[in-house]
């Protein structure tokens, strides 16, 4: 056998994830850290970044491909079909979902307009559950899977202005419940992570008092990077939390305790 094709056979036999919304912040960093623990990586968004092209260069390569990048929206359910299906063909499998793609829209509930609202609860909510729907499928012909799907501080403290945000991460949590009696049993693992703030695009249009008092009641005293959430997911989402199941594991540096 030469070194390609054992390389193509190591490939082969790697785990499989999906992770939506991966182009950028929180998403990119979990790509990178799948990549980096040798998983294949499969990732979606509305538009490619310079970042998505670089690892289409280091991990893309004709014929031993570990990274792939599709364009979708994630509320468009055809779309969304189509990558899974694209998925699974390429890759027969998909080991591993993490339900990342979101949307955030501050403002008070009196005042947002419906259409707002509809957007955050299809991109939040509806987008996760089909894809969850779409990718069990497959997950559950292959007699095992895990799915992560990534909540919010916001689904278990209240806060002023994100109310409907509240609201979608607060049902993804209740689905991650439900689907770990429902998937138990076909040896299937379903958690939540829910970070508190982090260095992301979100937590950048806040002022620097803000951020000041978000660092003080939070006990560690910071914000967490992205790559300490990253971390968190893939622990649940691999063989490390193999016996985890139906649990929102909050990452926020004891903020909400």
């Amino acid at each position: 056998m030469t070194s390609n094709q054992s390389d193509s056979t190591h490939i082969e036999e790697a785990p499989v994830v999906l992770i939506s919304g991966g182009s950028r912040g929180l998403g990119l960093s979990l790509v990178d850290k799948f990549l980096d623990m040798g998983w294949r990586v499969a990732t979606f968004s509305r538009s490619k970044t310079a970042e998505v092209e670089q690892r289409e260069k280091e991990y893309g390569s004709s014929g031993s491909a570990r990274f792939v990048w599709l364009a979708v929206d994630s509320s468009d359910e055809d779309q969304v079909r189509l990558a899974v299906k694209t998925i699974v063909k390429s890759w027969t499998r998909i080991d591993a979902l993490i339900n990342n793609a979101g949307t955030g829209n501050d403002g008070l509930l009196a005042l947002q307009r419906m259409q707002d609202v509809d957007q955050l609860i299809n991109v939040n909510l509806r987008s996760a559950i089909l894809l969850t729907q779409l990718c069990s499928k497959s997950m559950i012909r292959n007699g095992r899977g895990s799915i992560v799907n990534i909540s919010s501080v916001n689904s278990v403290r209240g806060h002023s202005g994100v109310a409907v945000y509240s609201a979608t991460k607060a049902a993804l949590d209740g689905l991650t419940r439900s689907l770990a009696r429902e998937l138990g049993a076909r040896n299937i693992r379903v958690n939540s992570v829910a970070p508190g703030y982090f260095e992301s695009a979100m937590v950048g249009e806040l002022s620097d008092d803000a951020k000041k008092r978000i660092q003080r009641r939070t006990p560690l005293g910071r914000l967490a990077e992205s790559d300490e959430i990253a971390e968190a997911v893939y622990f649940l989402a691999s063989d490390q939390g193999s016996f985890i199941t139906g649990q929102v594991l909050v990452v926020d540096g004891g903020l909400t305790c």
